[in-house]
């Protein structure tokens, strides 16, 4: 067996999550149809980390196992192609080709994986953006598919000063949704506020992982401060308290996009994979 890695980007508006389900339009449902449509056979994928329905991407990353046919089938060089780099990277070309001129999900990087590379146990962290319209920044429609609105003048620093207030190494319950056997532990390592250029509201959050409506909650709280309802310390205390609450709003997955994952150096995925899987079963839900 080869082991492919897959760099994907999608807009998750149309989407009903990433995780393959009967009967409706995923992410996963998507790319395993267009692998499997050339290996020949069916394809499937292992996941950085799950996303919600409407959520968006542009640094998922995913793994596939291929036999020895269907790498042969998938790897194909155009006549008079040169030799490519990577021999796995040939599959992007030819996902895209499938997959359409204009999708909604494409492929934008495949290669061979290094020994020891899990797409999902062996990253480190995953980076999420939320982007936010207030009545500071306006709304524009050619953004609404990746931008929230929230019908109030934010305020930035305020939020920002919240934000930071909750990074490190906490039981997250209060800002997840339960999931049966599901640890809510996680390390916040960065978690902060700015306006772009247009003024709009964007938070840059990353952890080693999420669970599952986290980034919503955790952005919703920060709105709730920018609003005035809440302050920096009431956030920490309902993290402390670990029970959800209805003091704020979990936002809409539209604003959110994974923007990237982190790995360690080739050397040490193996060993990250298995330090990851004794410590956390249950399946991250990003989002």
């Amino acid at each position: 067996m080869r082991r492919i890695r897959l760099d994907i980007a999608y807009d998750g508006t149309h989407f009903r999550g990433w995780a393959r389900q009967p009967g409706l339009r995923t992410v996963q449902g998507a790319l395993e149809g267009a692998l499997s449509r050339i290996a020949g056979g069916p394809v499937q994928l292992v996941v950085a980390g799950r996303t919600d329905a409407g959520v968006h991407a542009r640094g998922q990353v995913a793994h596939a196992d291929l036999d020895e046919s269907s790498w042969e089938r998938m790897t194909q060089r155009r006549r008079g192609a040169p030799e490519p780099d990577d021999p796995a990277s040939p599959i992007a070309r030819r996902l895209r080709g499938v997959l359409g001129q204009y999708p909604d999900v494409t492929v934008t990087r495949a290669s061979t994986a290094p020994e020891g590379f899990d797409a999902r146990f062996s990253a480190t962290w995953r980076r999420y953006e939320y982007r936010i319209a207030d009545d500071v920044a306006g709304y524009d429609p050619l953004e609404r598919h990746r931008t929230t609105t929230v019908h109030a003048a934010l305020d930035a620093d305020a939020m920002d000063e919240a934000a930071r207030g909750l990074v490190g190494l906490w039981d997250f319950a209060a800002y997840c949704k339960p999931r049966a056997e599901a640890t809510t532990i996680r390390t916040l390592l960065e978690f902060d506020w700015h306006r772009d250029a247009q003024g709009v509201l964007v938070a840059n959050v990353r952890a080693d992982a999420f669970c599952h409506s986290m980034v919503r909650a955790l952005v919703g709280a920060c709105v709730a401060v920018g609003e005035g309802k809440l302050t920096a310390e009431v956030l920490r205390a309902i993290r402390d308290a670990l029970e959800r609450t209805s003091a704020f709003a979990v936002l809409a997955a539209r604003g959110l996009t994974l923007g990237e994952v982190g790995y360690p150096d080739d050397a040490l995925l193996a060993a990250r994979a298995e330090q990851t899987r004794n410590r956390r079963g249950a399946d991250e839900v990003g989002g």
